[in-house]
C-alpha cells in the first residue's frame, strides 16, 4: 500500500509539472494581420497557343527556349485543299481582272458612240422634216418616219449606256470581289502557320511533327521569362480585405526559411463560380535570383501589423475568446489582431497572468 501511495504521488507530481509547463504568459511582439493565399508562378504574357484549323504539323520552326518575336512563324500545318482553294481564287481574279476585260469595256464604249453618233444625225434630219412640215413642205408619211428614226436612235442611245455602265459596273464588281477572295483564301492560308503573339520564350512544345492538331488542341506554352506575376485565388470571405497596393509575404519550397516581397496588381471584378474565389495578381518587389513558369508559392496578403501588442498563442484560446488561468478560473478576453498562431489581447489579461492551454 505504501508502494502505491508513492507511486500515486509520483504520478501526480509528474502531471502537475506537465501542467506548469503548459502554462504561459502574454507576452509584448509585434503582430501582422494577414489572409493566407496559395498560387503559382506565371510569366508575364504566359498563354497556350491553338492552331485555328485542323491539319498534320508539316514543319515546326522553332524549338524549346528559343526567344521569338510577336509575329514569329511556330510551326505549318499542312492541308492540300487550302492551296488548291488560293490556286483557284488566284485564277479567277486574273480572269476578271479590269485590264483583262478592258476591250469588253472599249468595245461597250465604241457601240455608245455610235449610238450617239446615229442619234445626232437622225435628230439634225427630223429636226430639218419638222421645219420643212411646218411650211407644209413634204409629207407626213416622210415627217413621221424622221420622227420615229430620231425616237429609235435617242432609245438605241440610252440603252447602249446603259450596258456600257453596266458593264463596267460587273467587271469592276467581279475584279474587286474576287480579289477580295484571293485576300481571304491568302488569309486563310495564313492560318495554316501558327504565329507568336507575344515577345518571348518557347516554353514548351506540346506537338511533334507530323500529328494532327484541331482548335481544341494545345500546340505550345511561351511567355515572357525575363518578368513574372504571381497569381493566387482568395476566398469570397477574405476578398473585401484586399486592395490593390498591399504587401504580400511569398514563400517557396524550393527557398526554405526566404521570405520574398510582392505588391497586389490587380483584383478580379468578378467570382470564380465554381470554386467561390478571386484571382488576385501581384508582382514581385523582392523577387528570388531564379524562377520558372508555374511553380507554386504560398502567400500571406498582409492587412495590418502592430508593435508592442500583447501576444497569446491562439492555441491557449478557447473559441478565441475565453481563457483559462493557472488557479483554473476562467477569463473572456478581446482580441485585436490575429494570425494562424498568435492573437493580441486587447482587454482581459496583462503580461504577469499565467494562462493554461484548454484540454
Amino acid at each position: 500500500m505504501k508502494v502505491n501511495a508513492i507511486l500515486i504521488l509520483f504520478v501526480l507530481g509528474l502531471f502537475a509539472c506537465s501542467k506548469k509547463e503548459e502554462s504561459i504568459s502574454p507576452t509584448t511582439g509585434s503582430i501582422t494581420e494577414s489572409i493566407y493565399a496559395s498560387g503559382t508562378v506565371k510569366s508575364v504574357d504566359q498563354y497556350q497557343a491553338f492552331v485555328s484549323i485542323s491539319g498534320i504539323i508539316e514543319e515546326i520552326y522553332v524549338q524549346e527556349g528559343e526567344e521569338v518575336e510577336v509575329g514569329t512563324p511556330l510551326l505549318r500545318v499542312s492541308n492540300e485543299t487550302q492551296k488548291f482553294n488560293l490556286e483557284n481564287a488566284k485564277l479567277t481574279a486574273n480572269f476578271n481582272d479590269l485590264a483583262n476585260n478592258q476591250g469588253k469595256i472599249l468595245e461597250a464604249e465604241a457601240l455608245a458612240q455610235t449610238a450617239k453618233a446615229k442619234l445626232n444625225l437622225d435628230s439634225s434630219l427630223f429636226a430639218r422634216q419638222k421645219t420643212l412640215w411646218a411650211q407644209q413642205v413634204g409629207t407626213r408619211v416622210e415627217y413621221e418616219q424622221k420622227e420615229l428614226n430620231y425616237q429609235s436612235a435617242k432609245a438605241n442611245y440610252i440603252s447602249a449606256i446603259q450596258r456600257y455602265k453596266e458593264l463596267k459596273r460587273q467587271i469592276n464588281y467581279s475584279a474587286a470581289q474576287t480579289k477580295k477572295n484571293v485576300q481571304i483564301s491568302s488569309r486563310q492560308n495564313e492560318d495554316f502557320i501558327l504565329k507568336s503573339k507575344v515577345k518571348g520564350t518557347i516554353l514548351s512544345l506540346l506537338k511533334e511533327r507530323g500529328e494532327l492538331v484541331s482548335p481544341q488542341t494545345p500546340i505550345a506554352n511561351l511567355g515572357n521569362t525575363k518578368d513574372y506575376v504571381l497569381e493566387m485565388q482568395v476566398d469570397e470571405h477574405d476578398i473585401f480585405q484586399v486592395k490593390l497596393g498591399q504587401k504580400i509575404a511569398i514563400t517557396f519550397d524550393a527557398y526554405k526559411n526566404q521570405i520574398f516581397e510582392a505588391e497586389v496588381s490587380k483584383i478580379a471584378s468578378i467570382m470564380n463560380e465554381r470554386n467561390k474565389t478571386f484571382l488576385i495578381e501581384a508582382h514581385f518587389t523582392k523577387a528570388p535570383e531564379k524562377l520558372y513558369p508555374n511553380v507554386t508559392f504560398e502567400a500571406n496578403i498582409i492587412l495590418k501589423t502592430k508593435n508592442n501588442a500583447l501576444i497569446l498563442p491562439r492555441n491557449y484560446l478557447k473559441n478565441d475568446s475565453i481563457v483559462t488561468l493557472i488557479d483554473g478560473s476562467t477569463r473572456v478576453v478581446k482580441l485585436g489582431l490575429t494570425d494562424f498562431q498568435k492573437a493580441e489581447i486587447l482587454s482581459g489579461l496583462s503580461p504577469k497572468d499565467q494562462v493554461v492551454k484548454p484540454n
